[in-house]
């Protein structure tokens, strides 16, 4: 398999990696692995396809899109 490298990857975001990695167990570069493979594997529309299934499962409860929960949680600031 071909070695691949990624540059001018921010700090802060190989930090939060970093820290993520360690608290699992993990090296750095095993978390980064599982976060490209998962990242792979689920293009949107499969997560569309997940999100109906969950929602077919709870139909009782009302469903508000999660746009108008973020924005009402930025005009609650």
């Amino acid at each position: 398999m071909p070695q691949v490298l990624i540059r001018n990857v921010e700090a802060s975001v190989l930090n939060t990696l970093r820290t993520r990695a360690t608290a699992r167990g993990l090296s750095l570069e095993a978390e980064l692995r599982e976060v490209l493979t998962r990242a792979a594997g689920h293009p949107r529309a499969d997560l569309a396809e997940e999100f109906a299934a969950v929602r077919a499962a709870t139909p009782n409860k009302p469903h508000r899109p999660a746009e108008d929960l973020v924005r009402e949680s930025r005009d609650e600031r």
